[in-house]
Formats: structure tokens, sequence, C-alpha cells
């Protein structure tokens, strides 16, 4: 999880509680695209290209851009030659895509991916995992939410580019290949110093400071409140009859 201004440190107030819930009407804006490729560096030394897209829109206020509104992700093994697909969607309770992708990969011809909860709501939606991401593996069907434990202790890195607002760094590092580099992705990567940024963590973050950059938040009734917030509960529940 990010703890620049990405992700708030705290939320203490009812009003922005129920500003971020049901009455959060800001503009939806105009929705538009990026797509690049980039270079993914195993964790055996291979490496495979994959193209990614990001489109934008969803929910924020007027003089704001618009937040990523869905992620993509599509790339070939070449041992198999199958094409695998990963989208990231819209969740209308969160105002914006559900995940930002960290990691991709491969063992036996089984693609693994990991991905963060985009942003506090997001957090709170997928259960508050720590260490902070969620997993999935491909079952040769679909895409499978796994738990830490049976995502193999081989994959130790954050092997894709960390976006959001990166778009001018990704142009400039694929201008002449055509595609970002692993050592490029590397590059880009490199100005997060966040420890679950610089390799995949297995022990859990402390309490404190999970707490710090994403206090604990339920759903109820279209608004997010806090689990223990019977004044914000109560006035949802005026709100809805």
């Amino acid at each position: 999880m990010r703890t620049h201004p990405l992700w708030p440190k705290q939320i203490t107030k009812l009003g922005l509680f129920l500003m971020i819930g049901v009455s959060m009407s800001a503009c939806t804006g105009l929705t538009f695209g990026t797509n690049w490729k980039e270079e993914v560096l195993l964790h055996d030394g291979s490496k495979i290209m994959v193209i990614r897209s990001q489109t934008h829109g969803g929910r924020h206020e007027i003089g704001q851009s618009p937040p990523v509104k869905e992620h993509h992700i599509r790339f070939t093994l070449p041992s198999t030659d199958k094409t695998y697909t990963w989208v990231s969607e819209y969740g209308e309770d969160v105002g914006r895509t559900n995940f930002n992708l960290l990691a991709l990969h491969v063992l036996n011809g089984t693609p693994y991916l990991v991905v963060e909860p985009n942003l506090c709501l997001s957090y709170n939606k997928w259960g508050r995992p720590n260490p902070p991401y969620v997993f999935f593996k491909h079952d040769g069907k679909e895409w499978q939410r796994i738990p830490l434990s049976e995502f193999p202790t081989e994959f130790k890195t954050i092997n894709l580019i960390v976006n959001n607002g990166r778009e001018e760094d990704i142009e400039k590092t694929a201008s002449k290949l055509g595609y970002v580099p692993a050592e490029g992705v590397q590059q880009i990567n490199s100005s997060l110093r966040q420890p679950e940024y610089r390799t995949i963590l297995r022990e859990p973050l402390s309490k404190e400071r999970i707490n710090e950059m994403c206090i604990e938040m339920v759903l109820y009734k279209g608004a997010w409140v806090g689990p223990g917030d019977s004044i914000g509960k109560r006035m949802m529940d005026m709100k809805s009859k």
C-alpha cells in the first residue's frame, strides 16, 4: 500500500465518510485510455512480453483528473502458446478500478498475479489483507483468488510497473525499443521506497502501520463508515427510509 497521498492516513469525520459513500456524486468525466508493452523478468531469469492498458474514468471531484477505471494485462506463455488476459474492473462501490498490478510470475506453465487493492476503500472491500496483496492463479479456465500460503515461495520480485500516473515515464522509457525493457521496469519502480514494493512480503506489516495507512471501514447501505459508527449507520438508516 502506498503511504503517500494516494492512501489517506486518517479519515475521522463522519461527514467525510458519507461523502465517500452514497453522497459521492462528483462528475464521472470522460473515459480515456493508454496502452503499452513491457518486458517482465521472471524468477528463473527468462522474460516474457506483456501488453498492458488502462482506462480513466469514474467518480472524481471537479477539477481533478479522473482515476483509473480499469486495468488490463495480456500475455502469451512461450511454453504453451496460450494467451491469458486479466482485467481489474471498475467497482461502483469504490469509484474506480479495484486493483493495481504489481507482479506476474509463472511456474510449470501456470501464471500467477500479485495485485494490491486500489486505495483505502478497496483495501477494506477486499478484507484488509496483510501483507497488503491479493493473489491470483490461473487454473486453466479462469483466474482464482488464492491465499498467500498457496503462492509459490520462489516468487519474490515486484516485476511489473507499479503504475499510477506514470504514463510519462513509461512513454519515455519505451521510446527507443517500442516497449519498456525489464531494466526500465526496475528503474521506474526504483522511486518507490515502501517495503511492499521492493519485494513480495511474506510477513505481515504491523497493525499500527496498517491502521495508519488505512483505517477500518465497512460498507453500510451505500456509505463507508467505521464499524462502530452508530451515528453514521443511523443516518444511513434515515436516508434509506
